[in-house]
């Protein structure tokens, strides 16, 4: 999400030292590396992603869902996956929004505005989410970025380095939880029945799987058909709490990095004012570690077979020690590269990022074209290799429109019509 000054308010006044640029209220001036970073995580988002726009949900943790073989016999396109895009590009577009929500703020109490403002904004937010989760696709991480923006209001009074420790602990208790929670699943489902209750139960925490892929099988149907009616009306009959469900996740996740990302805004590490050699040096060791360790689990999870269980285990439960490194290097060496990152390519990214809003709901709507029957009617067709050569496609797209589109207009469509309602009132939109 993007977070351009108001241009008809006077910038912020902070006191910062004179050797050192100030939060970017200071100036109303944009920080180059936030639209950088963001413009590869949007577009990292959707390599993500792709599997289950175009496959059963449950394909996007486990290939033998897929509805066609899936191209990668001996899973190494899934473990390459796993290590380099799964969970890092939504960690990064996550810190992302923590350090937007802070900036905002900044420039909000500066108006003499605050958490009002912030909260108006959120609910807007909250929204656009639910529209896009029940009438678009119901991958949405709006809903939950809106919802633990609430909560991270909470903390806005914090310190830095409490916002950052805060968010550390709240991650780590839930990744030693799910990790816990199916390390345990893993091995009772590996287990040997010593008698009938053990096999009931059994019987019964595979019901998980049995019912993910009922649910897919349904969902395959109405979108092939292109029942788009249906396939909206099944969303709200069977999903309709699914954001709810999931606010484990959210709180043990989604909130700590927002946290994570605040306390690093307001450390300065994506404006410059952290030492660049030491953020270099930590960077690349803390993403190292965590590729090792991705790699590591990867491995594992190939060596297992891909079972359910063991993908499960992999993706909600061990990736989680090894995805907060990688997550952490990588803002680290994207804050250094994006704020004087230049050439054609570095532009058009950036583009890309300053429209992060349209382009994350805009790339569900191709999608919405190129699978549902009533289009394209590739959904449960495509193999993954296929269905990166749609997210080259897609990238190719973004990266064509956003900068000639921001070269004549001061926002991204959805980010302007966000901004006037969280407002309003109406904003110019042509330069």
């Amino acid at each position: 999400m993007t977070d351009a000054a108001d241009p008809d308010q006077p910038g912020a006044k902070f006191n910062a030292a004179p050797d050192q640029p100030g939060p970017v209220a200071e100036s109303g001036k944009r920080i180059a590396s936030l639209d950088f970073i963001r413009g590869l995580a949007v577009m990292g988002i959707l390599a993500a992603n792709i599997i289950v726009f175009g496959q059963p949900m449950v394909a996007y943790m486990w290939p033998d869902a897929f509805l066609v073989p899936s191209g990668d016999p001996n899973g190494w396109m899934w473990a390459l996956q796993f290590v380099l895009i799964d969970g890092k590009m939504r960690g990064l577009f996550t810190l992302l929004f923590g350090a937007g929500l802070y900036l905002f703020l900044e420039k909000a109490w500066e108006r003499g505005s605050g958490l009002g403002l912030q909260a108006r904004r959120l609910a807007f937010l909250l929204l656009f989410g639910l529209i896009h989760f029940f009438f678009i696709w119901k991958g949405d991480i709006l809903t939950g970025y809106a919802l633990c923006g609430f909560a991270a209001l909470l903390f806005v009074g914090m310190t830095p380095r409490g916002q950052l420790v805060a968010g550390l602990i709240g991650y780590f208790v839930g990744a030693i939880a799910f990790t816990s929670l199916f390390v345990g699943m893993y091995a009772f489902d590996r287990m040997e029945p010593a008698n009938e209750e053990i096999a009931a139960s059994q019987v019964e925490m595979r019901a998980v799987k049995t019912e993910g892929i009922a649910d897919g099988e349904i969902e395959t149907a109405l979108i092939s058909s292109g029942d788009y009616a249906g396939f909206v009306a099944h969303n709200f009959a069977e999903h309709g709490s699914d954001p709810l469900t999931f606010l484990l996740m959210l709180v043990f996740e989604t909130l700590p990095l927002i946290l994570i990302g605040m306390a690093l805004y307001r450390m300065g590490l994506f404006d410059g004012r952290m030492a660049a050699r030491k953020v270099r040096l930590w960077g690349w060791i803390s993403l190292l570690f965590g590729a090792v360790l991705s790699a590591a689990i990867a491995w594992w999870a190939v060596g297992e077979g891909l079972t359910y269980f063991g993908t499960s285990l992999a993706f909600i439960g061990l990736a989680r020690f090894a995805s907060l490194p990688m997550v952490l290097g990588l803002a680290a060496l994207l804050s250094l590269w994006g704020a004087s990152a230049s050439g054609a390519l570095a532009e058009r990214v950036s583009a890309a990022g300053r429209a992060a809003f349209t382009n994350y709901i805009g790339t569900s709507v191709v999608m919405l074209f190129v699978f549902h029957g009533w289009a394209g009617g590739l959904f449960g067709e495509l193999n993954r290799p296929q269905l990166y050569l749609v997210v080259l496609a897609t990238w190719v797209l973004i990266l064509a429109w956003s900068k000639p589109w921001l070269d004549r207009f001061r926002y991204g469509p959805l980010e302007w019509l966000w901004r006037c309602l969280t407002y309003g009132r109406k904003f110019p939109l042509r330069r």
